[in-house]
């Protein structure tokens, strides 16, 4: 058998190289060609051209590159074609991706297309999914209450897990000699400031997450604040702490930060995967997010949820506050980083709801990459519906 992948980003190749190892180990002599980065080509993947071309964020950033994805998406769709694999398997990146799958498709309409991480119709834009459902054939879905929003679009759907069920997490141990290393006493608090992983995100959320602090320090001053953060935004993320008053502690090498989360007592964090992340740790937390004022309010008037926290989805509560738009503000921010740390009712909560919410994402369970597997070679293998 032969699979044609397509990842446009870190995450995505993280979930093709787990997904690659689970067919290897399903099917021997099992081959491989694509798009990918580093994590797919260690698993045998020889990429077409550097997955980094793809992975562009926002209409300013994509503009200026637009002919040249263009020119990707048709020689892309030409070499599916030519190959004519089993499937084309594209994971998340859906810009590109169904781009590529629609005009895959119109060379090859007999082409098998499946397609790695459902999209958020369940919070906005419903409309995503009868639109995808025109060139996928099969989904492969993290959330396990996805799959019948893309069964009802008309494509298959198997919730598969999530990647963070996989997490390797720090102890009790790694918690004490991160402490230890930057001079925390064993019954300070830990705090950690997540305010994301794009420059606009921490741009615009930064000075309000340090002013929340800021007003909780001075109701428990002997918290310690910690500020993870990732290369893209690194640079930013040191020049701006450097004139907090709270004077986090940054770190950004990937075993003190698994540290700084065992460590950790609480969190302060932009919506998105993170909570999930913290979810493994059971880190209690706040969330907060804020966009430009146009988006706000284009999302505001799309959304279909009240939470958009994956916690309190997944776990089906609303025990994990959160500030979004115009509510993320310091002052109530503050009041809930109170009430997390110190009201035991609150936090044991949150704790319970994380544990449901990493059960219910497979924890315990068959690896997601090798469920994935299963669900593509049962897909290809299946009788074609349409």
């Amino acid at each position: 058998m032969r699979f044609f992948l397509i990842a446009g980003e870190p995450s995505g190749d993280q979930l093709g190289a787990a997904l690659m190892a689970g067919l290897k180990e399903l099917v021997p002599g099992v081959g491989f060609m694509g798009i990918g980065g580093s994590r797919m080509e260690s698993e045998g993947l020889a990429s077409r051209f550097p997955m980094d071309e793809l992975s562009l964020m926002g209409i300013w950033e994509v503009l200026p590159q637009y002919r040249h994805l263009k020119r990707r998406i048709a020689e892309t769709a030409a070499a599916v074609a030519e190959a004519a694999p089993d499937a084309l398997i594209t994971i998340d990146s859906p810009d590109f991706c169904l781009r590529v799958a629609r005009a895959a498709r119109e060379i090859n309409p007999d082409l098998r297309t499946i397609h790695y991480v459902a999209p958020s119709v369940w919070a906005w834009r419903s409309g995503r999914a009868k639109k995808m459902a025109q060139v996928i054939d099969h989904v492969l879905a993290l959330l396990p209450f996805e799959p019948p929003y893309m069964q009802r679009a008309g494509m298959s759907c198997d919730f598969v897990g999530h990647p963070v069920v996989g997490l390797e997490v720090g102890g009790p141990e790694e918690a004490g000699r991160f402490r230890a290393a930057h001079g925390i006493a064993t019954d300070a608090p830990v705090v950690l400031c997540l305010p994301g992983s794009r420059k606009s995100e921490v741009g615009r959320l930064a000075g309000r997450f340090d002013e929340a602090l800021i007003r909780l320090r001075d109701r428990v001053p002997e918290i310690r604040v910690v500020l993870p953060t990732v290369p893209g935004v690194s640079h930013m993320v040191r020049d701006m702490a450097r004139r907090w008053p709270t004077v986090p502690i940054v770190v950004e090498d990937a075993e003190d930060k698994r540290a700084a989360f065992a460590a950790a007592d609480l969190a302060l964090a932009a919506s998105g995967t993170v909570s999930l992340e913290l979810a493994a740790n059971r880190t209690p937390m706040v969330i907060g997010y804020d966009m430009a004022m146009m988006s706000r309010l284009i999302v505001g008037m799309m959304l279909r949820t009240d939470t958009v926290t994956l916690v309190n989805l997944v776990s089906e509560t609303r025990s994990v506050p959160e500030f979004l738009g115009r509510e993320c503000q310091p002052g109530p921010m503050a009041l809930a980083l109170q009430t997390a740390l110190e009201d035991m009712t609150a936090r044991k909560a949150q704790l319970e709801a994380m544990d449901l919410t990493m059960e219910r994402l497979g924890k315990g369970g068959e690896a997601p990459g090798l469920r994935a597997a299963r669900s593509v070679l049962e897909a290809v293998r299946a009788p074609r519906s349409r």
